[in-house]
């Protein structure tokens, strides 16, 4: 464990950076919340901008990411504080330490690249492993008891609804008959299920058939969607005036809700538009930064091909 995280953090390059940097516009003596701590990376080029009189708070599910940050933000050590712990729980978390408001929060979100580099957590198709695909592996449940235990229904919704692909009916379908036989276990017979349940033509001239389905299966195990969309309004009230909230997504249902979040942050007027004044009452907490995303830069998607579908939104409270 210990040499596979020396070495992400040797390879591991945060996306966007220094986007993200000026986007947070740090107060030296600020307090920031890096809720998907990761590798550290993003944390530690924040910490590099505090006082002594700034602070770091910095939250991951994954025991490994854990591992990885602190050993990133060692030479900080004195401004910054991990935990292990789901971003969704940030105001508890803060509240531990006497914390009510924030200068800056960072997400960075989706799977990281420590856990798609290692195969026994069975993020990705491209190496065989177990079914697991748990962030936090705490938790009991893994991909393996969805792609088993879910009815065909279940199993086409999830496909559908998270992995936006047209085949999901098939796919379920395909999955289902499989299992009759025999539980389907790794990545690798999950993804024979997955191929055969898409035309081959269709599969020369598309990315990898089994990526969308993971995607799926991964968000619905881990409620990535969930956590988001439940704490984002929260994660704003936490924000100190002209704080900021810097969401990095991945892919087009985290960046809707992102900027739906926003939209109705900075507008929350419920009053019908024929209404000459508002008079529900709903008053602005803030303004979009970003009216469109900020995208990653053709250079950094040339080192670094991650960075491809990445999207900065960004928010600032107004008290």
């Amino acid at each position: 464990m210990d040499a596979l995280i020396e070495n992400f953090n040797f390879k591991h390059r945060p996306v966007l950076l220094e986007e993200t940097m000026e986007m947070l516009d740090i107060k030296p003596d600020g307090i920031y919340v890096d809720g998907t701590l990761g590798g550290g990376g993003h944390s530690y080029e924040i910490c590099r901008r505090l006082s002594e009189k700034g602070r770091l708070v910095g939250i991951d599910r994954d025991e490994a990411a854990i591992q990885a940050g602190s050993a990133r933000l060692a030479e900080f050590q004195d401004k910054v504080t991990i935990v292990r712990g789901d971003y969704s729980d940030m105001k508890r978390i803060l509240a531990d330490f006497g914390i009510e408001k924030v200068d800056g929060i960072l997400l960075d979100l989706g799977v990281s690249s420590y856990q798609l580099d290692t195969p026994e957590r069975g993020f990705s198709y491209k190496e065989n492993a177990p079914l697991d695909m748990r962030m936090d592996t705490r938790y009991e449940k893994t991909a393996k008891d969805i792609v088993n235990g879910y009815s065909e229904f279940d199993l086409y919704r999830v496909i559908r609804d998270y992995g936006e692909d047209k085949f999901a009916k098939n796919i379920a379908k395909h999955i289902v008959r499989v299992r009759k036989d025999r539980p389907i276990e790794t990545t690798d017979e999950l993804t024979e299920a997955i191929k055969a349940a898409i035309p081959m033509k269709v599969r020369k001239n598309t990315g990898h058939p089994a990526k969308k389905t993971f995607q799926a299966i991964r968000i619905e195990l881990n409620r990535e969607l969930e956590a988001l969309d439940k704490s984002l309004d929260e994660m704003i009230g936490m924000l100190a005036d002209h704080g900021r909230l810097c969401i990095i997504t991945f892919h087009s249902l985290e960046d809707r809700i992102a900027k739906r979040g926003f939209k109705n942050n900075e507008n929350p007027c419920t009053c019908p538009p024929s209404f000459p004044v508002c008079i529900c009452g709903n008053k602005s907490k803030g303004k979009v930064i970003t009216r469109k995303p900020i995208l990653p830069t053709q250079q950094e998607i040339r080192y670094n091909k991650r960075a491809k579908s990445s999207k900065l939104r960004v928010f600032e409270r107004h008290l």
